[in-house]
């Protein structure tokens, strides 16, 4: 998947001044991998697409970590508050990783703290145990292990207006760690984040009778795996996208 070649390039030292969105607010929305692909030729033409090497879609691996009783899932799937995610995220094609934590920010918004990470432990949490501790107290639990391993591609988009992002990810897998495999190359998963306001992707969406949709890539994945674990929130999305 390639983005359209008539839009400019953004360099990421330039993307993370203009647009790092620490703390964001998300959006997301599933569709058809075609009709996704039909929406970028309406992307404002403004609209500049993160190069690096010469590269425009990058190879994603994300590894989920959580407590023996599922803490993290559990506190998503029930909507609680306080709720957070940990991961460790490579970017294969740099060979760059980060340990990450995600927690809930004022009026529902996204926080993410981040820590450079050293590639060879991007399936553990030990070296990061301090940071993890740093950032959510007693929250991170005695014992974090990998729960889900998911893979996928990604291209970045830059919108000047508003200073907003815009990601387009396919080729999702997910993998559990019992080994069971999860593939949906039909679909393709939009997030934009924006600052407050709406971005104009989330308008083009809207447009075009896209909504948006309840799905986490840990939490609905892991829903998806494992049928005996609650999914009400993802409920709609599994059994529109997720179960053939």
């Amino acid at each position: 998947m390639n983005a359209p070649a008539g839009l400019g390039a953004i360099a990421l030292p330039e993307l993370l001044e203009k647009a790092g969105l620490q703390t964001r607010i998300d959006r997301k929305y599933v569709l058809g991998l075609d009709d996704a692909l039909a929406l970028l030729p309406r992307l404002d033409p403004a609209t500049r697409v993160l190069e690096i090497d010469g590269l425009r879609t990058f190879r994603y691996r994300s590894v989920y970590f959580d407590t023996p009783d599922l803490a993290s899932f559990r506190l998503t799937a029930q909507r609680r508050r306080r709720r957070f995610k940990i991961r460790t995220r490579t970017y294969v094609d740099t060979a760059q990783c980060w340990l990450e934590v995600k927690t809930e920010g004022s009026r529902g918004g996204t926080v993410k703290s981040r820590l450079p990470y050293d590639v060879v432990d991007q399936d553990t949490v030990d070296p990061g145990r301090w940071f993890v501790e740093s950032v959510l107290g007693d929250r991170a639990g005695a014992h974090l292990a990998p729960t889900l391993t998911t893979c996928y591609r990604r291209t970045t988009f830059y919108q000047p207006m508003g200073d907003s992002r815009a990601t387009l990810d396919t080729g999702l897998s997910w993998i559990g760690p019992d080994g069971a495999e999860l593939h949906v190359p039909h679909l393709a998963v939009i997030e934009t984040k924006t600052g407050a306001a709406a971005s104009p992707v989330d308008r083009l969406l809207w447009a075009h009778g896209h909504r948006p949709a309840r799905i986490s890539k840990y939490a609905t994945g892991l829903a998806a795996l494992r049928p005996d674990l609650p999914a009400v929130p993802w409920r709609r999305t599994l059994r529109r996208h997720f179960i053939c």
